[in-house]
């Protein structure tokens, strides 16, 4: 019996570890689910330069052996400004209902004569990521990166947001999100800055005010140049998006919403 039992419990300690690294981290949601539809206008100044549209699928898809969401973001330019510069861009995410890490990512860019089509598949188990890019008539390129563990796709993130406890932070506090961009791994740091209640089209919401630090890009002016307003209740949508931009300044506005799984407290 002496002989059996450590026998045992080393056998046991093997199968534990096989275990813990095959699993991956549990988040708590609350705050959507499937078929949840956001439909946003997008201001250039006092001008209205497009629309965006933030749903999740209705059906879960496997990935990885995995269930996932899937939350596509599509956004358009509209009126004068398609004839300036047409925008057509899609952005996807399979991200694990229970992590809510991204197991797949793709992004379709068509800005102007711009294009760019690209797919990433995240392994969390091995920490990487494979990325798979083509640009108008170059062949299609591939690498792999090493990711740091639960790396975020910047679609992914934004949802990562809405579970969070804010019920107890103060003004200045922050946080870090580990993310994968443009081929590149970055820590984006998110500043609570308190509450206030924000005018929409969707009408005044009282809101959650977070600052995340973008990473350098030739988009933004500067790592703080974006404000995220998400709902202050069990949703956490965002009703606000704030963007200091090279070209000037930039505001996605909610206006419409569907099968949001709480009510949604609008005074119109």
């Amino acid at each position: 019996m002496k002989k059996i039992i450590p026998l045992f419990i080393l056998f046991a300690l093997v199968l534990s570890g096989f275990v813990i690294k095959d699993n991956l981290r549990i988040i708590r949601n609350e705050s959507f689910s499937g078929g949840e539809v956001l439909k946003y206008k997008i201001h250039y100044g006092p001008i209205t330069a497009g629309e965006a549209t933030i749903d999740v699928s209705p059906k879960l898809h496997r990935i990885n052996g995995r269930m996932t969401y899937k939350a596509t973001v599509t956004g358009k330019t509209s009126g004068s400004f398609d004839l300036i510069t047409k925008v057509r861009d899609t952005w996807q995410t399979y991200m694990d209902t229970a992590a809510l890490v991204p197991h797949r990512f793709y992004r379709n860019i068509q800005e102007g004569s711009y294009r760019k089509n690209e797919t990433i598949d995240f392994d969390h188990y091995n920490n990487t990521a494979v990325v798979s890019v083509k640009r108008k008539s170059d062949p299609r390129k591939t690498t792999t990166h090493t990711i740091q563990e639960n790396a975020q796709d910047l679609v992914s993130g934004f949802y990562y947001l809405r579970t969070i406890d804010y019920t107890n932070m103060k003004e200045g506090d922050k946080f870090i999100i580990p993310g994968f961009f443009d081929e590149e791994n970055f820590n984006m740091e998110v500043t609570y800055k308190g509450r206030e209640t924000v005018e929409t089209k969707a009408g005044d919401i009282k809101a959650v005010k977070l600052v995340p630090t973008m990473p350098e890009n030739e988009v933004f002016d500067g790592k703080n140049a974006v404000s995220v307003y998400i709902s202050d209740d069990k949703n956490k949508v965002p009703v606000l998006i704030q963007a200091k931009m090279f070209i000037g300044s930039i505001k996605v506005d909610l206006y419409s919403y569907r099968n949001l799984k709480h009510k949604l407290i609008a005074k119109k």
